[in-house]
């Protein structure tokens, strides 16, 4: 398998043969005519549902990601759903949103303010007193609510906005700890978003990075015994790993590759996975023997949650941009360095395709989707066959070259004595030119694009207000507010959560049966 970066940068041959033909283009287009014909939906409820979010996902920078790769007319494994939409990203009190705001929007419903999450546009940023009474509660909340099994996956700190919107009711998404919140908070009864992680959903498997948020004050990361800078943050001596541990059975608690891949997938129950006392690393910066990838650790999750025969609905971020509190793709982006951002994207991609490889396509909802995108850009007029993070064929106006991908804003700005600098090593670090100075890259405001297949994914189509993507995963799975109607289970089959099957469990279900028919 190409690396990530192999993946970006391998060019194609120039145009072939085949191409200079009428006639291999109308072919083309008649295969996919023919295949469009036949297309069908899948009308059935879906047993699974999984979101996969691409955080800080472009249009432009899709586009860009692969046709870098093994050909300009190559496809991404999500490119191959058949059925695709544009989400309307604003917030209700922005044109151009947050991760805060839109993981609200898809992941509960409703549209609300930036900054805030699992509460409606009636919560005012930072007021603590505005929480109470407008909480809105997730597809995944309430997906544990009809009897699935339920987890999430992000190469960030589970804390962050994005995982967060799917547990957390709360007016700040810097409040990760208590020594987040302020004396006021703390005064009125709000609560930390690492507290809600273990005290407000069920959560069946949690894996991504954020541990010091999880741990008193001064306790020692495990992987950086000797870095303060990497312990416990917690003021009220919570040991909230302990905790969650001390309330599940069939628990276990990891932080490092080792010990997910010994994870046995059978007689685990509940995981709970942190990676890194804050965000995970890049990918390529991860550390391939300590540190799991986005591929191993949806895997993971995905063989403990499908144990459960009702199914279950599975949260996967990767961010493509680099800020102190933002996710991988979202933070290659704001520090405008986009080869780390493509990078992650690659991966994400190949969590998909994993995915799929996993689960039944007939029972599966599979949804690909962004929450904002960026002021990315990716031009020049380049040739076929270029690489993504090469050149432009011609100079700009000031004589000097320019990269085919660029940013509108963002700390790559860089004009000294009236001129910009010539291009230097285009290394996974070089930071790509931006038009504006700005100490981080910003979000953009354009729609994005939702990808899905299998059960009700047809419900995706033309351009819909992101809150839109909350209602079609909670019909397609019968979740609440979609719990009735044909194909749905009974109110009594849905009543609490019967969690992973148990070996044991099942054997003596079928010893008791022979017992009784005298077998």
């Amino acid at each position: 398998m190409l690396s990530p970066i192999a993946a970006l940068t391998l060019r194609s041959p120039h145009c072939s043969e085949d191409e200079k033909d009428p006639a291999y283009w109308n072919e083309r287009a008649k295969r996919t005519l023919e295949w469009a014909l036949n297309l069908a939906p899948m009308t059935r409820r879906a047993k699974n549902i999984i979101l996969f979010l691409g955080d800080g996902e472009c249009s432009a920078f899709l586009l860009a990601h692969w046709r870098g790769g093994p050909g300009e007319d190559s496809r991404l494994a999500m490119e191959t759903f058949p059925y695709v939409a544009l989400a309307k990203t604003y917030n209700v009190d922005r044109q151009v949103p947050d991760s805060a705001g839109t993981g609200t929007a898809y992941l509960c419903g409703v549209k609300s303010n930036a900054k805030t999450l699992g509460v409606s546009a009636a919560a005012v940023y930072s007021k603590c007193n505005t929480t109470f009474g407008h909480e809105v509660h997730s597809v995944l909340h309430r997906a544990k609510q009809a009897g699935k099994s339920v987890g999430i996956v992000t190469t960030t700190r589970v804390q962050h906005a994005s995982p967060g919107a799917s547990y957390a009711h709360v007016v700040n998404r810097e409040w990760y700890s208590d020594a987040n919140l302020p004396k006021e908070a703390v005064r009125l009864g709000c609560r930390d978003i690492a507290y809600q992680l273990v005290h407000n959903t069920d959560i069946d498997v949690i894996l991504g990075g954020g541990r010091m948020y999880m741990t008193p004050r001064k306790t020692p990361d495990p992987e950086y015994p000797t870095d303060p800078k990497q312990a416990g943050t917690r003021k009220d001596g919570v040991n909230l790993v302990e905790e969650w541990l001390s309330t599940k059975e069939g628990a276990q608690y990891v932080w490092d590759k080792k010990g997910l891949d010994a994870v046995d997938e059978y007689s685990t129950d509940r995981l709970l996975g942190l990676f890194e006392p804050k965000d995970m690393k890049y990918e390529l910066n991860r550390n391939a023997s300590t540190d799991p990838s986005i591929v191993e650790m949806t895997e993971k999750a995905i063989r403990i949650l499908r144990r459960n025969p009702r199914g279950f609905f599975l949260f996967v971020e990767d961010e493509l941009s680099f800020s102190p509190t933002r996710g991988r793709i979202d933070h290659g982006h704001h520090s405008s360095k986009a080869k780390q951002a493509l990078s992650e994207a690659v991966m994400l991609d190949r969590a998909v395709a994993r995915a799929a490889q996993l689960t039944d396509a007939s029972e599966t909802l599979t949804v690909v989707t962004a929450d904002h995108s960026h002021v990315f850009s990716f031009g020049g007029s380049t040739p076929r066959g270029n690489s993504i993070f090469g050149l432009a064929p011609k100079k700009a106006e000031d004589k000097r070259p320019y990269t085919s991908i660029l940013y509108g804003n963002g700390p790559g700005y860089a004009i000294a004595n009236g001129s910009r600098p010539d291009v230097s090593s285009l290394d996974k670090d070089y930071r790509q030119q931006a038009a504006v100075p700005l100490g981080t890259e910003t979000h953009a405001g354009e729609d994005v694009a939702i990808m899905a297949k299998g059960p009700m994914a047809h419900l995706f189509h033309g351009v819909q207000e992101q809150n839109y993507v909350a209602h079609v995963l909670a019909y397609a799975g019968c979740i609440e507010p979609y719990q009735t109607g044909p194909e749905c289970p009974s109110p009594s089959w849905r009543s609490g959560s019967l969690g992973p099957c148990q070996p044991s469990t099942l054997l003596l279900a079928l010893g008791t049966a022979c017992l009784l028919l005298g077998v």
